[in-house]
């Protein structure tokens, strides 16, 4: 309610920090705002760079070798959030 009474219709996008929240609780809490069902003229997003980082660096380790994995990694992450988007 706050949102629709505060942002005019002409916004684009409504666009939250992710920062302090897991990978995992971004995602969910991005899936909940968009499930919610009320108008929802703007998109409704997090700036994701740590949710979808995080996991990543972890998996790479700056080792060439693990490249592969980081890319996977990252690919799954951003899937899910792609998915959690609609």
């Amino acid at each position: 309610r706050t949102l629709q009474r505060a942002v005019p219709v002409a916004v684009p996008a409504v666009v939250f920090l992710s920062g302090g929240q897991s990978e995992e609780e971004a995602t969910q809490n991005l899936n909940w705002m968009n499930s919610m069902p009320a108008k929802k003229p703007w998109a409704l997003t997090f700036s994701y760079g740590r949710a979808l980082q995080q996991s990543c660096l972890q998996a790479w380790q700056g080792k060439d070798e693990n490249i592969a994995a980081a890319q996977e990694v990252f690919t799954h992450r951003a899937r899910s959030n792609g998915d959690a988007q609609l």
